[in-house]
């Protein structure tokens, strides 16, 4: 069993650069604890955390030959837990907007496809009414003419054309009574009365 006088962080570092388990392993101990605690002040995750460190112990391994180290080890191993850290939390953000836009975006195509049905169960319930109902209707909801206006137009009464808007009105409310709820906004606004 090798037998180690390691008094300085070079003695250290040269140890494990030089394939020293023992050196590795006393570092190991001594900095885990403490840089999975420094790690929780990023990730908020204990398994996150202990994952982050062990990743930066494995790294440090498996790139021992290569390491520069600077500072002092401790200085070192806290600064790779710390720009870890920060990689992952980034990753999280990239990964997160990423969804949120992948939804939005589905979300968006199905409120236009959800819209553009609405639409033509509305145009092909319009279009079950009668030839000068419809017209009616339409001169009254989407040419938006006073009851007065389409009477004087169609040479009318004013009475005749309440009288054809209250049936078209009926005929659409038990037309698309099953999506009433999801138009409710949409009956508020565009079938209002006169």
């Amino acid at each position: 069993m090798e037998t180690l006088s390691l008094n300085s962080d070079a003695a250290v570092v040269d140890a494990i650069r030089s394939g020293s388990y023992q050196a590795f392993e006393r570092t190991f101990k001594t900095y885990y604890g403490a840089l999975c605690g420094f790690a929780m002040g990023y990730l908020k995750d204990k398994d996150s955390s202990e994952e982050a460190v062990q990743h930066i112990f494995f790294n440090f391994w498996e790139k021992r030959e290569s390491i520069q180290i600077t500072s002092s080890l401790k200085s070192y191993l806290y600064q790779s837990t710390r720009n870890h850290c920060l990689n992952v939390l980034k990753h999280e953000q990239v990964k997160t907007k990423a969804h949120v836009e992948l939804t939005h975006d589905e979300r968006g195509e199905e409120n236009e496809i959800e819209a553009a049905e609405l639409s033509d169960r509305i145009e092909n319930a319009i279009a079950e009414l009668p030839v000068e109902r419809q017209r009616i209707f339409r001169m009254s909801r989407f040419e938006e003419l006073k009851y007065k206006e389409i009477a004087e137009k169609l040479n009318i009464s004013v009475k005749t054309v309440e009288n054809q808007m209250g049936k078209a009105l009926k005929h659409l409310r038990q037309a698309l009574a099953d999506v009433l709820p999801i138009i409710l906004w949409f009956w508020i606004i565009f079938f209002k009365n006169e």
